[in-house]
């Protein structure tokens, strides 16, 4: 996935009402505190709403100050100032000053409340979403893309606590300031209120036509972007392939085509966008005009203060304006249970089956033990019917066969990845079912043919095998994999910090890591994985030669393509579709000129 592209949802939720009743049970514990954020929410707009029409009181003292004052003079008495009541004024002055800074006070005292509140449930929700996600089988992880389940943990909870923080308030604060501003306009003028209500059709037609329109190219711009990520970290990931296929101006040619759409479809959607502000501002400004010739005829004909008229001009500047909030937040708030719609999913999924209270049988020297095993991916189609093999204490078994054959498969259900349909597998007698996955998996050390180190220091990378090994053990575990020479090379040693996907050291080193990892763990049983398919056929011996030493009375699987490396094996178990078709030593499974001996010719002649 390239960086920048939204995983978010794009489309509503598919059960809107009851995701959102779902999400209201979830922030239960918190329903004080929204109601907190309820009432600072009412309060803050109410004092806001209120002040104006207050504040027209002001006007009209000054107002009837001067007219008090033009008839004196008519009648031929000497002002030396007009009669206003400043002493009202300076009063109505402080109501309004206060007023402001209550509601002021208000809103600050709400933001602070649903911060706090959103995040705390965002976080539970988040904790949640970790735990569950550390209870889902693998077949979760192998039916869904990395970035999806990306999306969810990030992206969508992320949408949550933004609408949560900021859009929840503004919806209480929108509605109470439409209902409010009317219903001060309505104890103003009911004729200057109808004037004003000509504005709500108009102002939601621009509403209905523009915002759609932007919102379908903002989703096409997301696309683009989207693409032309993916293609500009493809190219870098395999900047050297195009360069070695001469592909450079294809490349930049189809990157020309992907920004030119991203730029066609952003200037779409930003130029219709910009047109919603604007649109709306003549809206107002119409019905702005239409209550000041009617207000001040009013005034001329004593139906109206003129400081009522000022409030009310105040208002019509405040009336459509929640509107516009409230058909943003309508859009936010489909998003944002959708989201937690696909949050709800994830926490919905089938978890991981738990211990079961089974009988132990003795082991008899039996380390591990398959019984009639029945296995397959899905219900109707069992990859294995009838799986049966013993592996002794410290013996060195190797698993081979073709791909497809299911030697991973076997992998798999060693380590419980995978719970069997049928049949029973046992560690030491007890059956693995029994146990719970990180005690079973505490007797198992695994090498994969796929690299993971993290970023970090290569020493950090070593003991992420076993947090109380010492520096005496790793370093040790580091020169028996051959690890410790090319370290000690490097220009920081072991605290050479490996970057993003270890790149900054060789495939074949980043193997040898991986298997110095799995021996400073010190397992009772190792899994080796085509684990030593990244590195040359020098380093590959003396890697063996070190096997040697560390595998000695331990238990271990390999899982092998070339079948030299696996000659001293203590037992073969060779598969072919889901079944043990052969098993024996070398010598035996050679002189048996069967599947085996077909395999291990074929790879001496090529």
């Amino acid at each position: 996935m390239g960086p920048g592209r939204n995983h978010g949802p794009k489309q509503g939720a598919k059960n809107f009402w009851g995701t959102l009743g779902r999400l209201a049970k979830f922030m239960g514990p918190w329903k004080w505190g929204f109601l907190m954020v309820l009432a600072f929410a009412v309060g803050g707009t109410i004092f806001q709403i209120r002040a104006p029409k207050i504040l027209g009181e002001a006007t009209t003292e000054i107002y009837k100050g001067i007219k008090t004052g033009f008839v004196e003079m008519k009648m031929g008495k000497h002002l030396t100032s007009y009669p206003i009541d400043f002493d009202r004024i300076k009063q109505i002055l402080l109501i309004v000053a206060a007023m402001y800074i209550a509601s002021a006070l208000l809103t600050f005292m709400q933001q602070i409340i649903m911060a706090n509140i959103s995040q705390k449930i965002v976080y539970k929700l988040r904790k949640q979403v970790k735990e569950k996600m550390q209870r889902l089988p693998i077949n979760y992880y192998d039916t869904h893309q990395n970035g999806d389940i990306m999306s969810r943990a990030v992206n969508d909870m992320d949408n949550i606590a933004g609408t949560l923080q900021q859009s929840l308030a503004q919806l209480v604060t929108s509605l109470v300031t439409f209902v409010g501003v009317f219903f001060m306009m309505l104890s103003i003028s009911l004729k200057l209120t109808l004037i004003a209500l000509i504005t709500i059709p108009l102002g939601l037609i621009v509403v209905g036509i523009v915002a759609p329109r932007s919102q379908k190219y903002f989703a096409a711009q997301q696309k683009s972007l989207g693409l032309m990520n993916n293609h500009v970290e493809e190219n870098y990931a395999g900047h050297t392939v195009v360069k070695t296929f001469n592909r450079e101006d294809e490349a930049i040619q189809v990157f020309e085509e992907e920004n030119t759409r991203y730029y066609q479809n952003s200037w779409k959607a930003q130029f219709i966008s910009s047109l919603i502000m604007p649109l709306m501002n003549l809206v107002k400004n119409i019905g702005y005009i239409l209550v000041a010739i009617v207000g001040g005829t009013g005034v001329a004909n004593g139906s109206l203060t003129l400081g009522n008229v000022q409030a009310f001009l105040q208002y019509v500047n405040q009336f459509t304006q929640p509107i516009t909030q409230l058909a943003n937040i309508a859009n936010t708030i489909q998003s944002t249970v959708a989201s937690a719609e696909r949050i709800f999913e994830l926490l919905d999924e089938e978890e991981m089956t738990k211990p079961q209270a089974v009988a132990s049988v003795p082991a008899d020297g039996k380390k591990i033990s398959f019984e009639h095993v029945q296995f397959g991916y899905t219900d109707d189609k069992l990859l294995m019917t009838d799986f049966n093999f013993d592996v002794q204490a410290g013996q060195k078994v190797a698993i081979v066969g073709p791909t497809g054959a299911g030697k991973t498969t076997l992998i798999n259900l060693l380590e419980r990845f995978y719970d069997i349909k049928g049949g029973v597998i046992r560690l030491d007698g007890q059956d693995t079912r029994a146990m719970s996955r990180q005690e079973l998996r505490r007797h198992f050390s695994m090498v994969l043919q796929d690299t993971w180190l993290f970023t970090g220091t290569i020493y950090d990378n070593l003991k992420y095998g076993r947090e109380d090994a010492t520096e005496e053990e790793i370093i040790a575990a580091a020169k028996a994999a051959h690890v410790d020479t090319f370290v000690r090379q490097l220009p920081h040693g072991y605290d050479t910090v490996l970057n993003e996907d270890a790149s900054n050291i060789s495939q074949g080193q980043r193997q040898l890591l991986t298997i110095a990892r799995a021996f400073v763990a010190n397992p009772e049983i190792l899994i080796l994985d085509e684990a030593t398919s990244s590195v040359d056929t020098r380093t590959e011996i003396l890697i063996q030669q070190a096997m040697e030493r560390l595998l000695k009375d331990r238990t271990s699987f390999v899982v092998a393509h070339r079948l030299s490396t696996i000659r001293d094996a203590d037992k073969i178990i060779v598969m072919n579709q889901g079944s043990i078709i052969e098993t024996g030593n070398h010598d035996s499974l050679m002189a048996a000129d069967g599947f085996y001996a077909n395999l291990y010719n074929s790879q001496f002649a090529q």
